[in-house]
């Protein structure tokens, strides 16, 4: 395992912020996170919030939950389908 920090998007709930969780092109969900905070913003936008951990931090975090692994400076993320009109 690595040492070296990482950025990882997460979301404020009040008074604590919760690691964002995404899914891969197959459905599974997983972690993500980026060797820069200039990479998560290219990717996420500049707004996304973010902290910084260890690669054994985040799989501590992710340790039982039904997560595959954690992607590492991913090119892109997709949206949710927007809903259909009625």
């Amino acid at each position: 395992m690595s040492s070296v920090p990482l950025f990882v998007p997460v979301r404020g709930t009040g008074c604590s912020d919760t690691l964002c969780l995404f899914r891969t092109a197959a459905g599974k969900r997983t972690a993500v996170a980026f060797s820069s905070p200039i990479r998560l913003a290219k990717v996420l936008g500049p707004d996304q919030r973010w902290i910084r951990l260890s690669e054994p931090a985040v799989r501590r975090m992710i340790a039982g939950l039904d997560v595959i692994g954690i992607v590492i400076d991913p090119a892109g993320t997709m949206r949710r389908p927007a809903g259909k009109a009625a």
